[in-house]
């Protein structure tokens, strides 16, 4: 134990290090330092997706809808790796931390609400706004949730492998959906603000619902289909890049598919705990 681990009574103060990698992530406890060089690089990287996120209701605001909903989606892949790159460089701070979950509502709840809202639900503007609004307010809830979590031991989902609802950054790509399916099909059918406004409710509700989800972070595939699993990898990121919009839907359909299968598998997880702790 050093110097930044005691207070001046000399008990440890409890302080959660950031920016996460990912939800299910073990927080770090310990006293927080000041910023150095090596810790604003994970934090640039935060801001960098923050930007990104925003950046695309200036998209918006000006019609071009496809970069409006790329720059979402960059600032998800940008929000995936400031808390490895921290990780990595030994560069956790509660500034960190505290900024991800900022950076991670209005990239992923703000924006989205109001590119969608531009693109769509602006033709039904009561319905329009309350489901945007949904989506913003249940993107916040959700992280809130989250941080004050984050330190209690007893989380069933977590211990178990899995989280709690949709992550934020999964339910704003969730909510753009129907825009992927407008983009990829080209019809009309799926800008219609009824159906827009209510998929974001849904998507709202599933973000913030109690339900468990997958966790990327505790899969781990055997040992004699992970070059399977390369191939595959590889053959998305092409198919991004020749039919990005249909690629995007399938990803989001998929991943819809996955949550009911999720719940059987953390049911039978959960029972054959239960049958584990009561034969311990």
């Amino acid at each position: 134990m050093n110097e930044y681990d005691q207070d001046r009574s000399g008990q440890e103060p409890p302080a959660r290090l950031g920016p996460k990698a990912a939800e299910d992530e073990v927080p770090v406890i310990g006293r927080t330092r000041g910023l150095s060089l090596r810790t604003m690089l994970p934090n640039a990287v935060t801001a960098a997706a923050l930007c990104s996120g925003l950046t695309g209701i200036r998209f918006a605001i000006s019609g071009n809808w496809d970069a409006a909903a790329v720059a979402v989606i960059v600032a998800g892949l940008l929000d995936g790796v400031d808390g490895r790159i921290a990780r990595a460089l030994k560069a956790q701070s509660r500034f960190g931390a505290e900024l991800d979950s900022l950076a991670d509502s209005l990239s992923f709840g703000t924006a989205p609400a109001i590119i969608i809202y531009l693109w769509s639900l602006s033709l039904e503007p009561r319905l329009g706004w309350f489901a945007a609004l949904a989506l913003a307010i249940c993107c916040a809830l959700r992280l809130a949730r989250f941080n004050a979590q984050i330190d209690v031991k007893e989380q069933p989902h977590k211990s178990l492998g899995f989280l709690t609802g949709v992550p934020a950054p999964l339910g704003a790509g969730l909510a753009f959906l129907p825009f992927y399916l407008w983009r990829a099909t080209g019809q009309e059918f799926f800008r219609e603000p009824l159906l827009v406004g209510v998929w974001l409710i849904v998507v709202a509700m599933l973000m913030i619902s109690n339900m468990a989800t997958p966790s990327w972070g505790s899969l781990r595939p055997r040992r004699g289909v992970r070059l399977e699993i390369l191939a595959i990898v590889g053959l998305v990121f092409a198919a991004l890049l020749l039919e990005p919009w249909w690629t995007l839907s399938a990803i989001g359909v998929g991943y819809l598919i996955l949550l009911p299968s999720t719940l059987l598998r953390y049911r039978r997880i959960r029972q054959r705990a239960a049958v584990s702790a009561r034969a311990g």
